[in-house]
């Protein structure tokens, strides 16, 4: 799949004028999404188009964004220890569907569960969901500071 690039000011001209809305690069197979990594993880999976090596753990949570602009900002543009490395990484449309349906707020909002007990327990869904196909991304390019 190759990266398609689009000005702000055009592509807003194409945005629904009303609900949510994901941008995201896809084709019938899968997803684009943006990853922050530390060197060596993400060195590593660049090289050998995998996750793996010594540093890299099936256990540990990771944000994925399907914005890279997105991505750049969270990671402080590649200056935050540890978020030095950002990879496209295209995975399967059914495992990004099933992240989306298992996602969950990363801060308790009143409006949409009544106390934060309620809100918690779906956060254990959000990681069993999270190593969803991990073995099998495919990388198509990173970007280091």
């Amino acid at each position: 799949m190759r990266l398609i690039t689009t000005s702000y000011t055009e592509q807003k001209t194409r945005l629904p004028k009303i609900g949510r809305y994901i941008l995201a690069q896809f084709d019938g197979e899968g997803v684009i999404v943006y990853q922050a990594y530390r060197p060596e993880i993400g060195h590593f999976a660049a090289t050998h188009g995998y996750f793996g090596g010594d540093h890299f753990s099936t256990t540990r949570m990771s944000w994925i964004k399907p914005n890279f602009l997105w991505m750049m900002y969270r990671s402080g543009w590649g200056q935050k220890e540890g978020q030095e490395v950002v990879l496209a990484v295209k995975i399967k449309r059914e495992a990004f569907d099933t992240i989306l349906a298992n996602a969950v707020r990363s801060s308790y909002n009143p409006d949409l569960y009544p106390t934060e007990k309620e809100m918690y327990p779906s956060r254990d869904n959000s990681r069993k969901y999270g190593r969803i196909e991990a073995s099998k991304h495919s990388f198509y390019h990173y970007w280091e500071n």
